[in-house]
């Protein structure tokens, strides 16, 4: 049993059906919302409602008691066209003058309704999202042959298919009356307004000749190939998602340090270096990577989902923001993912050398918080920095190496990004037991050479230049609480430090390079010393000397 309503009407009251009170809503939501932003166009659609009302008045004095959907189906067939709406003159003197207005007014609009024909997708008939029956519309050809000619261009590196999703995206659909008279080129009438609220209302089977009907059923199945192979993507593109967000919270959780190489740590998948130095590169291509896994999911998920009649399909705009923001999470990936990689490759052979060379965790530890980058060990026995000789006496570490045959050849090297165009000092504090030690600055585009260099003073393992300045500072100040220090070490002989400067010249910007070096093929000049350290490391913007 259907359910009555009653409406008021421009001041009246009339009993209507359910189904009848919804077509009518929807034929007066239509109007208005055409006729709203025109001219006039208020006006025309309060004539339009004056009209119904007086049609339904003269069904009450028919007798009808409650108003049906065949009355308002009759009613919106007959309200474009004004010459019904006359009536018989001498039973309703004033009805000529309200046809007159009302054809005027409909005269006009047809004048100013007349649209273009404009391109849309087509709910109406659709296998998908419309796009071919709307292409059929707006070229008033069959779309039996728009959807051959997709078939047949798939074939070609998917060129039929590419393009429908991009027309699927781009394309608005055709949802309101007005929408679907413009693709078709029809006038924006009352008439034909009327004609397509009746169609939406009682929609009638297509008719397919045998041609289209064996086309449509191909169509059909290479849409539901592609609809499954996207649901199996989709299946594997949520796993990986899911995979990719389960790691990144584990190896967060987990310590971030090369020792740990459980699985699923940053240790055990090679990056915890990176993390250490590049963290903000490791975040922005794990929110790249998860935005890339995830956009997909959501998309083949709502297209299933609005195949289903479960939800509504994509507005274009959401479509498009989602197409942007994946291009530029891929744009993202892709340069952050190569970068970690040579960044992965480049910390993997530093450790291989490493183990190869028997470097210890103190060795490992000195050199990645000091910034050193070890170039060149070979006959040092392993070892490449020390401790408990430093001048003050205590266990600050340093940069050593030794030999007893004097074949040591040793290079460590760190770098100052940039560095601008002008004059420079590099200073440390440094002691040998030989000559052929050198100090030295250079910059990438000098070649295998250093650009300066200064050789460490020869003292061995007792006085130096830092003791013996020591030893000239005998008052209470500060500075001489320092010197008592470096006086008293080694049993008051000293440890052999002295300070050590080089000054180098940059003509312009570039990258600053500095270092120890023992390699005679580098430096130029023979090594003869069985050990040596330095540290204390600093580099100065000076006026040149």
């Amino acid at each position: 049993m259907k359910k009555n309503f009653t409406i008021n009407l421009c001041g009246r009251l009339y009993q209507i059906d359910e189904d009848a009170y919804d077509m009518l809503q929807h034929y007066m939501a239509s109007l208005h919302s055409y006729f709203g932003p025109q001219p006039g166009g208020d006006e025309i659609a309060n004539d339009i409602e004056e009209r119904i009302a007086e049609l339904f008045d003269e069904l009450k004095q028919q007798g009808t008691v409650a108003i049906t959907i065949d009355h308002v189906k009759d009613i919106i067939t007959r309200i474009g066209r004004p010459e019904q709406l006359a009536g018989d003159d001498a039973e309703r003197a004033d009805d000529a003058g309200y046809t007159n207005a009302s054809a005027s007014s409909s005269a006009s609009y047809a004048k100013q309704g007349q649209a273009p024909k404009k391109l849309y997708r087509n709910p109406n008939d659709k296998m998908v999202a419309g796009v071919l029956s709307g292409l059929a519309a707006y070229t008033d050809t069959d779309v039996t042959f728009w959807r051959l000619g997709t078939v047949l261009f798939t074939f070609f590196y998917g060129t039929g298919l590419l393009l429908y999703i991009v027309l699927a995206i781009v394309l608005p659909q055709a949802n309101t009356p007005e929408e679907q008279l413009r693709m078709k080129g029809k006038e924006v009438n009352p008439q034909n307004l009327a004609d397509v609220v009746v169609d939406d209302q009682q929609k009638q089977p297509l008719q397919t000749s045998g041609l289209r009907e064996v086309f449509s059923i191909i169509l059909k199945v290479i849409i539901g190939f592609f609809v499954a192979l996207a649901v199996v993507i989709g299946g594997a593109l949520a796993i990986a998602f899911l995979g990719v967000l389960m790691t990144t919270v584990f190896a967060l959780l987990m310590p971030a340090s090369h020792a740990v190489t459980m699985p699923f740590t940053l240790g055990g998948m090679g990056l915890a270096d990176v993390w250490a130095d590049h963290p903000a590169m490791l975040i922005g291509f794990v929110v790249a990577l998860l935005t890339v896994l995830f956009i997909p999911v959501y998309a083949i998920v709502h297209m299933v989902l609005s195949l289903l009649k479960k939800i509504k399909p994509m507005g274009v705009a959401q479509r498009i923001v989602l197409i942007v923001i994946w291009i530029i999470a891929l744009c993202c990936l892709v340069p952050l993912g190569g970068s970690i990689g040579v960044m992965h490759d480049e910390y993997e052979r530093e450790h291989r050398a490493e183990r190869q060379n028997w470097m210890s965790d103190f060795d490992r530890d000195y050199m990645k918080r000091n910034g050193w980058k070890l170039l060149k060990h070979e006959n040092c026995h392993g070892s490449y920095s020390s401790s408990g000789e430093y001048f003050l006496g205590n266990d600050k570490a340093y940069l050593d190496a030794y030999d007893n045959n004097c074949m040591a050849v040793y290079q460590v090297e760190t770098q100052l990004l940039p560095a601008d165009s002008g004059y420079f000092r590099i200073s440390c504090n440094a002691r040998a037991q030989g000559e052929g030690v050198y100090i030295y600055a250079t910059t990438p585009s000098a070649g295998n050479r250093p650009l300066a260099k200064t050789m460490v003073p020869v003292y061995g393992n007792t006085g130096g230049k830092l003791w013996e300045e020591a030893r000239e500072q005998l008052n209470d100040s500060a500075l001489a609480q320092r010197a008592r220090l470096i006086r008293e070490a080694n049993d008051g002989r000293g440890f052999g430090w002295s300070p050590v400067e080089v000054y180098v010249r940059l003509e312009h910007a570039d990258t600053l390079c500095y270092g120890v070096s023992t390699d005679p093929a580098f430096t130029g000049e023979p090594y003869s010393s069985e050990w040596f350290s330095a540290c204390d490391f600093k580099v100065e913007k000076v006026e040149e000397k």
